[in-house]
């Protein structure tokens, strides 16, 4: 009886998710901290060991950003890390790490997603999103260069600051800090001119399956995501600053 007492308590301590690899940091000189979003407890944090051993190195690349795995999570009360066993990938992505363009909107992806979700509870339905997000990066073979702009519009609708584009009208202005279109602006200190809330109200149209269907221009697509990226920050006070931005303005013409 003891026996199967102490067998239910270890059982309880492991508990078997799907994750989203998010970002990895180093913590010490033997250890980083890897953050993962996973389908049963949104975001969480484990203490992984660094080495140089064939089994880290291949731990390693499965903790990529966006990696798609699965994996047993020893959760101890009290303690914000978790510990990390029986990693497994669910989904291979090669065209991903290989392509520097899709390494890129990889980079960009993970870098907002460690800023924005907080929350350390489920979410299926934004954790499906994101998932769906990864495997459409891996499988495109077009339209790369407006990938990060389609996934931080569509990301809006499962954070709660999608823009209410049933307001919109040709010529209309764009309400940032209420999220809808307006004949003018009438209060408030955001506002997006018509021109920029056309863009917006257009990139609204875009799917994963259309994204070459729509030209930009490098300084437009730059605009695009500045914009874009200052709404976030109106509604999202974890955004801060990023640095990924950056590496896509020089990469996509």
């Amino acid at each position: 009886m003891c026996a199967n007492f102490v067998d239910q308590i270890a059982a309880k301590m492991y508990e078997k998710l799907r994750g989203i690899v998010l970002w990895t940091i180093k913590y010490s000189d033997k250890h980083n901290i890897v953050h993962i979003y996973t389908d049963g407890r949104g975001r969480m944090a484990f203490a992984v060991p660094q080495g140089n051993t064939r089994g880290a190195r291949m731990r390693n690349a499965m903790l990529m950003p966006l990696s798609l795995v699965s994996l047993e999570a020893r959760i101890s009360a009290g303690r914000e890390l978790a510990t990390l066993h029986d990693l497994q990938r669910t989904y291979p992505l090669m065209s991903l790490y290989s392509d520097p363009a899709k390494s890129a909107v990889a980079m960009f992806m993970g870098e907002v997603l460690s800023h924005v979700i907080v929350e350390q509870e489920s979410n299926r339905a934004l954790y499906r999103y994101i998932e769906a997000t990864v495997m459409a990066l891996e499988e495109l073979e077009r339209g790369t260069a407006n990938f990060h702009i389609c996934f931080l519009y569509h990301l809006g609708a499962h954070l709660g600051i999608q823009p209410d584009v049933g307001t919109y009208s040709p010529g209309a202005w764009f309400d940032m800090d209420g999220g809808v279109f307006a004949p003018a602006p009438s209060g408030g200190s955001h506002w997006m001119r018509p021109a920029e809330a056309e863009a917006l109200h257009l990139i609204s149209r875009m799917t994963f399956r259309n994204l070459h269907l729509f030209r930009f221009s490098r300084e437009q697509r730059n605009q695009v995501l500045d914009t874009m990226l200052d709404y976030y920050r109106l509604h999202n006070s974890t955004l801060g600053t990023l640095r990924s931005p950056d590496v896509l303005k020089q990469l996509f013409i």
